[in-house]
């Protein structure tokens, strides 16, 4: 019986994860994008492009951002229920409007080196992204969408703002992801351009609505 207990505790308390099933509705929309086949996609390309230099060792910054957006998200699940919902649905939202545009505008790149000048252990990483990762549906770009998502809850925190230095180091993490893009030619600045455009956008309705509508419900502990 108690153990019943704890776990019925358990799941009252972190009751908040349904918004987690969001993964079932995103994952088999965006595997059957990448899968499309016989269809016209529009190249995306800025002139900027031409002048960016391919550099393998973003490849780091690059492969972290997995780490940084689960972290972000485990910590706020765990510690800021209603920072988690921000979170949440800035991050979904925006993924959504990602899959809405690249399903009525199917989008690809044609920057990505054919020949790589180096052979080091972050090219053979670079080859595993290319291989793993199309160069399709691409604007705008959820590394930088997701990366600027991650930085304004933990600017919104109450608890990390009393943590500096992890505050200004997710920063800079997340800026160097945002560089990684381009340096890696996963994307175009244009894609870059519209992720930032698209936090723009949501932003407001997200966090500056909602703080007004329940300032009270900002920053509330698990």
């Amino acid at each position: 019986m108690k153990a019943i207990h704890q776990a019925k505790k358990l799941v009252k308390k972190y009751r908040h994860a349904w918004v987690l099933l969001y993964i079932l509705i995103y994952m088999p929309w965006f595997i059957h994008l990448e899968n499309r086949r016989s269809i016209h996609y529009y190249v995306i390309h800025s002139p900027i492009d031409n002048h960016i230099p391919f550099i393998e060792y973003f490849v780091v910054p690059y492969l972290l951002w997995f780490v940084f957006i689960a972290v972000t998200m485990g910590y706020f699940f765990f510690t800021d229920k209603w920072g988690f919902y921000k979170l949440a649905a800035f991050l979904f939202t925006g993924m959504t409007v990602f899959l809405i545009i690249c399903t009525i505008f199917p989008n690809a790149l044609n920057l990505r080196p054919t020949v790589f000048v180096r052979d080091n252990i972050f090219v053979d990483l670079v080859k595993l992204v290319y291989r793993a990762d199309t160069p399709t549906n691409v604007l705008p770009s959820i590394h930088v969408f997701n990366s600027i998502g991650s930085c304004i809850a933990i600017s919104h925190s109450d608890a990390l703002k009393k943590h500096r230095k992890i505050q200004y180091s997710a920063y800079a993490l997340a800026f160097l992801i945002i560089l990684s893009t381009v340096f890696l030619k996963q994307h175009s600045v244009t894609d870059v351009i519209a992720a930032v455009a698209m936090a723009c956008i949501i932003y407001p309705f997200v966090y500056v609505t909602e703080e007004r509508k329940a300032p009270k419900l900002s920053h509330q502990p698990i």
